[in-house]
């Protein structure tokens, strides 16, 4: 038996990365066994009925070409489903079919083609297996059910050329099957030197970061008392944190880059929006990871005439790095050397005067794994960059020319004043949705720029304030509470960082908790490490247009998360992953907003743990740990009978390729985070899936319902009863499109009918119904899936008749106490 099974793992083995071979037999066996059959009709001589053999073939082969709807618990027992198939479909029934006709010219040519398949299909030593298992079978059984069994003499004089045919057949596969892995091997090396060179500009940034903040640090003691860390020093530690915060999102890029480029991951154009090429360019030169200073001196970015393009902002920052970084590659080499983008009339031109590229390298430039003399490249970003052109209907090419320069253009298709104009429309609405009603303190000293940003707001319909200096805003915080402040970090008597710093100590109590955004012109890498510092929720660079100014003020007050005790407080979650520091960082993440966890180093500690635990709020599992994996873990919780059995479930990877994702939803996790885990994302997700369901079982009380607090706001400046005539009625029209949406199985029209279910039940004061909608819209948006939760379309259903007999009732209370 360790002899079979042996044998049996070479044949899994071989068939484990993909069994697309097997799916294209079942494909050729049910179409053509049924198909020769008939054709034995069209001669005048017919031969053997195998009618029942073929039959048998057809029903082997179409298990072989439904493999994907197999059940889950018989999904183990494809591999050795196949290799029966394999061998009565094959072998099998073409000797026993030929014995039966007395050999012959049809039976020697289908002897071989049989033969020819099982070299195909499988290695060498189960080829073995099976033509000797097969024909032992089919001589067998021509033997028991004939009447005069004959072994004809044309058949064994073929056995010649079929042994040629095997010993042939065998050693040409596998030369091929070495100079394919011989290839692979390449392609491997290639790819891993790649992203080893690739990588050492950024480990090397972050390396040069760290010795600086070593450097900052004061000399080491024993002894327990505090040191003094002087100005320049306490900005050496954050400037050291900022660079080695770009080194780490660099080295994140490039990895996502190459895996995008090896994977060829399609670009979502759904995602697309319009970019400004200026305001994209300048970004790109903002927060490129420079070595030094001296690097970032040989960068200038000229601004002709300004354009819009529909596009991904991540992507083609992307598109400008890879440039950027080829250019300055030179630049130690060529120490006169200067790199200069251009931005005019549809074109975005990266031009430096380096050393230039050879004419025989600019033919293959752009094709993966070519370079022009990079040590350690593999062109994988240049293919990166023409395929994100592409998909942004765009083109990029390359002029150079030997010791004198190399110029990349990007020519981008022109975006029409009419879909400009739509798009400012849209961001614009939704910011009055957000901001209207609100109030908003901004805070500058310079009080042109204070206009331009005031007039850029004033669509939002909130009320706005303003503020020359520090104490000016801290006096104006004293007096009324503000929903956000837009905060300069320069400004007189106490700067931005100060002022941010006294309102989360609680200097202003009715504003200890407001959004603040920074709005500055400062350096944005160092800015961003400073202000989270500092307790500032986002930061807008200067100067910034009114649709990315109003998207990041959305962005900061929708994600904002209270201050006081995190929703996840008191929590209980388990964390499954084999390596510990990833487990001690996840650990912390959640640690650190008072969730209890319970750690596990496999799939096996995971569930043994589950059994222990009373309850479970979520379970955050690595996909690859040695023994039991993610996946078989979650599929085996999904199935047991644990109290936590129905616990979200969040897939930890660091590969976001979609057949990760699918296996992920499939063993019936509930969402993924890739892996290095970014906290606030990991907040945000947990925050979601773990949100807690409304009630079912007996109607809410109001306070549960609505958000009071809104509807009086509402009652004061006079439009509570244009709600309830307004707003109540498309209620519960969205409802109904959202049931008509999930009855006709359209997720795209029940995504468009929850999210205007939730905007309209946030601003209409339904707290339960807009939380509980965007409980499901958020994982429904980001995994384009239907949820898991049963029976959601009739809580919504529940939610929303509620509310409006809340909302009525109110309004009759809201009368009478008038």
């Amino acid at each position: 038996m360790n002899v079979v099974r042996r044998i049996f793992a070479h044949y899994t083995v071989y068939h484990r990365h993909g069994p697309l071979m097997l799916h294209y037999l079942g494909i050729l066996g049910f179409v053509l066994f049924p198909a020769f059959y008939l054709l034995r009709f069209t001669k005048a001589d017919r031969p053997y009925d195998d009618l029942a053999l073929r039959l048998m073939a057809m029903v082997l082969c179409a298990g072989l070409l439904a493999r994907d709807r197999w059940p889950l618990r018989l999904k183990p027992l494809f591999f050795p489903f196949s290799y029966a198939a394999i061998t009565l479909a094959l072998p099998f029934t073409f000797v026993f079919t030929s014995l039966k006709n007395d050999g012959g010219p049809v039976g020697v040519g289908n002897t071989l083609m049989a033969i020819f398949f099982v070299i195909l299909l499988t290695d060498w030593r189960n080829m073995i297996v099976m033509l000797v298992c097969g024909t032992a079978g089919a001589v067998a059984l021509y033997v028991l059910t004939d009447n005069n069994p004959q072994i004809p003499p044309d058949y064994v004089a073929r056995i010649p050329l079929y042994l040629f045919v095997i010993v042939g057949g065998t050693f040409f596969k596998l030369a091929l099957e070495r100079a394919t892995a011989e290839k692979v091997r390449n392609a491997y090396a290639s790819l891993a030197g790649s992203i080893a060179h690739e990588m050492r500009n950024p480990l090397g940034q972050l390396k040069h970061g760290m010795e600086d903040m070593l450097r900052a640090l004061p000399a080491p003691t024993t002894i327990a008392r505090p040191q003094t860390l002087r100005p320049e020093a306490v900005n050496a530690l954050y400037q050291g944190l900022a660079q080695g915060q770009v080194a780490v999102r660099r080295g994140l890029q490039v990895i996502s880059m190459t895996l995008d480029e090896v994977n060829a991951k399609p670009l979502d154009a759904a995602s697309f929006s319009v970019l400004s090429a200026s305001d994209a360019c300048r970004k790109a030169v903002q927060e490129y990871g420079y070595e030094d200073e001296a690097e970032r001196a040989k960068v200038s970015l000229t601004i002709g005439r300004d354009f819009a393009f529909r596009g991904d902002e991540t992507a083609y920052l992307f598109v400008l790095f890879n440039l950027m970084k080829n250019a300055l590659y030179y630049t130690n080499a060529y120490p006169h050397a200067h790199l200069d983008i251009t931005v005019d009339n549809g074109k975005v031109i990266v031009r430096d005067t380096g050393p230039g590229i050879a004419a025989e390298a600019m033919t293959h430039l752009f094709e993966p794994f070519g370079t022009s003399g990079k040590a350690g490249g593999t062109g994988l970003g240049l293919a990166y960059c023409k395929r994100v052109m592409r998909a942004f209907g765009g083109l990029i090419s390359c002029e150079s020319a030997l010791g004198q320069y190399t110029a990349f253009t990007m020519a981008f298709p022109p975006v029409s004043a009419e879909e400009q104009d739509a798009q400012r429309r849209a961001v614009v609405a939704r910011g009055r949705q957000v901001f209207q009603g609100k109030r908003l303190l901004l805070v500058d000293d310079d009080s042109a720029l204070r206009m331009l940003t005031r007039h850029k707001l004033l669509p939002l319909e909130a009320t706005i304030d303003e503020a020359t200096d520090g104490l000016q805003a801290m006096a104006l915080l004293e007096l009324a509470r503000y929903d956000l402040v837009v905060l300069d970090l320069s400004i007189p008597l106490i700067d931005g960082y100060a002022v941010a710093q006294a309102i989360r100590a609680g200097a202003v109590p009715g504003n200890r908790d407001t959004v603040i955004v920074a709005h500055s012109s400062e350096s944005a890498q160092l800015a961003r490490v400073k202000t989270k510092n500092a307790g500032i929720d986002g930061f807008v660079s200067k100067p910034c247009d009114q649709v990315p100014l109003i998207q990041a003020l959305c962005h900061a007050l929708e994600s904002a998360v209270p201050r006081g005790a995190s929703p996840l407080a008191g929590r209980s979650m388990l964390v499954a992953d084999d390596n510990a520091y990833n487990r001690t960082a996840l650990a912390g993440y959640l640690k650190h907003v008072g969730v209890r966890v319970v750690e596990a180093d496999s799939g096996e500690a995971a569930i043994e743990s589950l059994r222990l635990m009373s309850h479970c709020d979520a379970i955050l599992m690595d996909i690859n740990m040695p023994g039991m994996g993610g996946l078989e873990a979650a599929r085996a919780i999904r199935a047991s009978e644990l109290r936590c059995r129905e616990a979200p479930i969040i897939a930890l990877t660091a590969h976001s390729g979609d057949d990760i994702k699918e296996a992920a939803l499939a063993a019936g996790m509930s969402d993924f985070i890739t892996k290095p885990v970014d906290a606030q994302v990991l907040y945000d997700k947990l925050s979601v899936l773990t949100a807690p369901r409304p009630a079912q079982t007996q109607p809410r009380h109001a306070e549960l319902l609505l958000d009071l607090a809104r509807l009086e706001n509402h009652v004061r400046i006079g439009i509570l009863d244009e709600l309830l005539h307004d707003y109540l009625p498309q209620m519960l029209r969205l409802v109904d499109r959202m049931e008509d949406a999930v009855k006709g199985e359209d997720l795209q029209a029940c995504l468009d009918a929850l999210h205007s279910l939730m905007g309209i039940s946030g601003e209409a004061g339904a707290h339960a119904l807009h939380q509980f909608t965007k409980s499901l819209y958020i994982p429904m948006i980001e995994g384009r899936r239907w949820p898991t939760l049963a029976d959601w379309p009739a809580e919504v259903r529940s939610l929303a008749a509620e509310t409006d007999v809340a909302l009525k009732d109110f309004a009759s209370r809201t009368a009478h106490r008038a």
